[in-house]
């Protein structure tokens, strides 16, 4: 059918005026009309299950009821506007007993708060509002949101933003003949703040979600309303940790019958002064809801534990697990219990409840630590270092925690070495702050300019390189020219601390023309001079950039610059990492031919330093490798010794653990004078340690001869402790709202037990060095999904935990030429557990079921290999200790 324009109107207009009253013709169809009760059958439909145990049973809970409704008020100007009064009627549980596959528990509950009718008030199908009684149960109050929500449809096709039960959710729709369809989009939801969440990739929990609904009618009759969603939740670092929350509403109508007539009045509000009922205006989203632990948990831990407790193995499983209960319990707690605890506990089990107050970061336990914690006070140093540590590693840090390390350290601090602590600390919560999208934050902020403005006014060298290791851990882009600019103008360790800095932050940064040119000018020594070490390091930074094909060129040219060492191990990383390869594929057949280029002499160096990777475990949801780094002087000693560990997942990696051994001058203890960069330095030995992206304070074992053989006289033989301790992996709370108005609460908690000691042993008269490197660890890792309803009860949970040791042992012979270097990396067996529980109740009805599963196993220990030359020294070590 043609449309012809009409005298003065376009064919836009007709086109408008048409869609308008197609539009509203369709809105005065999904209406109530005056003086019908409208019977309708309502169906709940729940399912929660275990998603990596299919063997284990799943919550099957179906709702029916009746849902009666009539128009209580429409508005004379527009009849669209309506209030419609909802009643639900006969309510009854049907709950599939996982005793006797085939029986069904069937309950009527007694309606109580659920026979309380709600109102809304609604236009062409959008809510405008909802009212409700104040006896109201808020669980109760959520289940009619939910059922209400069911008549809530837009009258145009599209994308919406409106509020219901799960939130502000943007929902698409699609308008056909008698239907209408939508989907909501619940990753857009806003809704009450709730519950907490680790910004990682790697230790993060994935969400998959789902909601769609349709509506059919009929003359203006809503016939049928159907509501599915589904949530599936699982961590990213092993899927076995997961669960489905699936809810299905059905509506449908069984009668229309004479009801009561509308009551004319001018407003929604004159409607509600009339009715007997004080209705009251509520919000149409659900709020948070939990099981009310109160705070007697911990209370009555007070009157028991702490007398039997006197000493934990941190690295046990056991004690992990108790940590986690702790965090919990703190979390629920008051001040006075959190504050008796920390002063009545023995010595040992201090720094254990310290973890577990900054792991809960409670208003309550914040404060008693603030209380207990006396930064003046000498005696209670290894507290201090205990409580700044565990700040660092708190996972999801807020501003209360930030706070509290600033206001512990502006006061009176009784030793130099935990004010350096504390400095790298602040860079270690701001970085993880800013990477939960609170870099903004006034407190932040501050603490931002803390960092930086220190770094400005210090002389002191030591001062200058614990700023500049704050800085790595705060990986702030706006410092990136500060780190380069000290980088390039300082000399020997403040410049390698800077360039340390550099690279702990994500290749797509350092990828700008800025970084890119100061780095080759450090590595080609452009306008001066630099020492091999920092060299190197520019290198190894420009390689992960987005370098360009000359770049490369560049710098295996530039090998022939460098020393032997330091060549052989930067060729060695460039090889490993795949580089001339990728460069190979791109390069024209012409480039290839270059002999000055690709020969033996520059491909094949003759130096003792190399670097060692491999696969350490892999599952289908995270790798981990581990990585050797080991840098000689030509002298034939060992310069710097790097071992790490690196986790993989989802596109991301996360550095686990990464020890650093560095020396100095360690000629001058044995007579050598080959000319070296640190000839005229004194013996040094430190350490350097890295824990899941955070650098922690540098440890020197000895610093010159003298300092050296007075540690040797004095050393009871024991190892020296990096780290230990608990800390919380894995952090997350929050809730499920969904359309059906019923509430899941998901929450995650992984701890970690760990404990890091090294030992190194110099002989000087058998010209000889041991060095070990012990990892003990733990790991709990602990899963719940709750739904309740007040008068029905589901919890899945599942645990599983594992304790590890492993161990990276050196041992270096300064008596031969070349020096012979044995290294060994080995693991102990892991233990590993899993346990799975699904939980199930009726409180009215006094039922409860519940079925546990579990399984153990063993994955044994195992030698890692590297290179064929360190096989060699090792078989010539042992040979010669035999003779």
């Amino acid at each position: 059918m043609a449309i012809k324009s009409l005298p003065g109107i376009s064919y836009k207009q007709i086109v408008l005026v048409l869609f308008c009253c197609s539009a509203q013709a369709f809105s005065e169809a999904l209406s109530f009309q005056p003086g019908i009760f409208y019977q309708y059958h309502y169906m709940l439909e729940l399912k929660v299950k275990h998603i990596s145990q299919p063997s284990m049973p799943e919550t099957n809970l179906k709702i029916d009821a009746n849902v009666q409704t009539y128009l209580l008020w429409r508005k004379k100007s527009q009849p669209e506007e309506q209030l419609v009064h909802v009643q639900i009627q006969d309510f009854t549980i049907h709950k599939t007993s996982n005793k006797e596959e085939n029986s069904v528990i069937k309950h009527l509950i007694d309606t109580g708060n659920l026979g309380r009718p709600v109102l809304f008030h609604w236009i062409s199908g959008k809510l405008l509002g909802l009212y409700g009684t104040r006896e109201d149960n808020s669980r109760v109050l959520d289940l009619k949101r939910g059922l209400v929500s069911l008549f809530q449809f837009q009258n145009l096709s599209g994308i919406h933003t409106e509020e219901d039960v799960s939130g502000t959710c943007s929902v698409t729709y699609q308008i056909f003949e008698g239907s209408i369809k939508k989907t909501k989009d619940l990753s857009s939801c806003t809704t009450t703040r709730y519950g907490f969440q680790t910004d990682n990739s790697v230790f993060g929990v994935s969400l998959n979600s789902t909601s769609k609904s349709e509506l059919s009618h009929i003359g203006g009759t809503i016939q049928t309303a159907v509501s599915e969603e589904s949530h599936i939740v699982h961590l990213r670092l092993t899927s076995l940790l997961g669960s489905e929350v699936a809810s299905r509403q059905h509506l449908e109508l069984r009668s229309s019958n004479p009801g009561p007539t509308e009551i004319p009045e001018d407003s929604v509000q004159k409607i509600l002064e009339l009715l007997p009922e004080k209705y009251q205006k509520i919000e149409i989203a659900c709020h948070p809801q939990r099981r009310n632990e109160g705070s007697h948990l911990l209370t009555n831990y007070l009157k028991t534990s702490p007398k039997k407790l006197t000493k934990l193995d941190i690295s046990k499983v056991s004690t992990t697990r108790h940590f986690n209960a702790m965090v919990h319990m703190f979390r629920h707690a008051k001040k006075r219990d959190v504050l008796q605890l920390l002063q009545k506990a023995s010595g040992e089990l201090v720094p254990f409840y310290i973890d577990a107050a900054v792991g809960a970061q409670s208003s309550a336990s914040l404060a008693a630590l603030s209380e207990f914690l006396d930064f003046s006070k000498k005696k209670q140093v290894s507290l201090h270092e205990k409580f700044l540590y565990s700040a660092a590693f708190a996972p999801h840090p807020s501003k209360e925690l930030l706070n509290l390390v600033l206001e512990k350290l502006k006061g009176k601090v009784s030793d130099p070495i935990i004010m350096e602590t504390g400095i790298v600390i602040i860079g270690a919560i701001v970085g993880k702050m800013c990477k939960m999208k609170l870099c903004e934050l006034k407190d932040v902020e501050i603490a931002k300019a803390t960092l930086v403005e220190g770094l400005y006014e210090t002389e002191e060298e030591s001062e200058i390189k614990m700023y500049l290791v704050a800085l790595k851990n705060a990986q702030l882009p706006e410092t990136i020219p500060l780190l380069l600019q000290y980088a390039e103008e300082n000399g020997g360790s403040v410049s390698r601390k800077a360039l340390a800095a550099l690279q702990s932050f994500p290749t797509e940064i350092l990828s700008t023309k800025e970084v890119k040119s100061t780095l080759r000018k450090i590595f080609h020594q452009t306008y001066q001079e630099f020492d091999k070490a920092r060299r190197l390091m520019a290198a190894e930074i420009l390689l992960v950039t987005d370098h360009s094909q000359m770049d490369l060129i560049n710098i295996i040219l530039g090998l022939e610059d460098m020393n032997t060492e330091a060549s052989k191990l930067l060729l060695s990383k460039i090889q490993s990492g795949q580089q001339i390869k990728n460069w190979l594929c791109k390069t024209e057949n012409t480039l290839l031919r270059d002999k000055y280029l690709f020969n033996y002499s520059k491909l094949s160096q003759s130096g003792r330093s190399t670097f060692v990777s491999g696969p350490l475990t892999a599952t289908k949801d995270v790798s981990s490798t581990y990585g050797i780094d080991l840098l000689f002087t030509e002298s034939g000693f060992l310069r710097q010794s790097i071992s790490d560990i690196t986790l993989f997942g989802h596109n991301n990696h996360l550095k686990a653990m990464q020890v650093s051994i560095e020396a100095e001058g360690l000629a001058s203890l044995f007579g050598d004078g080959t000319e070296d960069d640190d000839e005229d330095k004194d013996a040094t030995v430190g350490m350097l340690a890295v824990l899941f992206d955070v650098q922690l304070r540098p440890v020197v074992f000895f610093q010159g001869y003298m300092d050296l053989v007075s540690k040797v006289f004095s050393s009871s033989g024991e190892p020296m402790s990096v780290v230990k301790g608990n800390v919380l992996l894995i952090d997350y709370l929050q809730r499920l709202p969904m359309q059906s108005g019923l509430q899941a609460i998901v929450e995650y908690r992984g701890g970690l037990g760990l404990e890091v000691s090294a030992n190194i042993d110099v002989s000087i008269w058998e010209q000889e060095s041991k060095t070990n490197i012990n990892t003990k660890a733990s790991l709990v890792f602990e899963f719940t999904t709750e739904v309740d309803t007040s008068f029905f009860q589901a919890d899945i949970k599942a645990r599983v935990d594992s304790e590890t040791a492993v161990d990276f042992d050196s041992i270096m012979k300064f008596s031969a030429f070349p020096m012979l270097m044995c290294l060994e990396l080995r693991q102990n067996n892991m233990p590993y557990r899993e346990t799975y529980v699904v939980s199930e109740s009726l409180p009215e009805k006094n039922i409860t079921y519940t079925k546990r599963k579990g399984r153990k196993a063993t994955l044994w220990g195992k030698d890692f290999p590297f290179h064929k030359s360190n096989s060699e020294m090792c078989r010539s070590l042992l040979t010669a200790d035999e003779q």
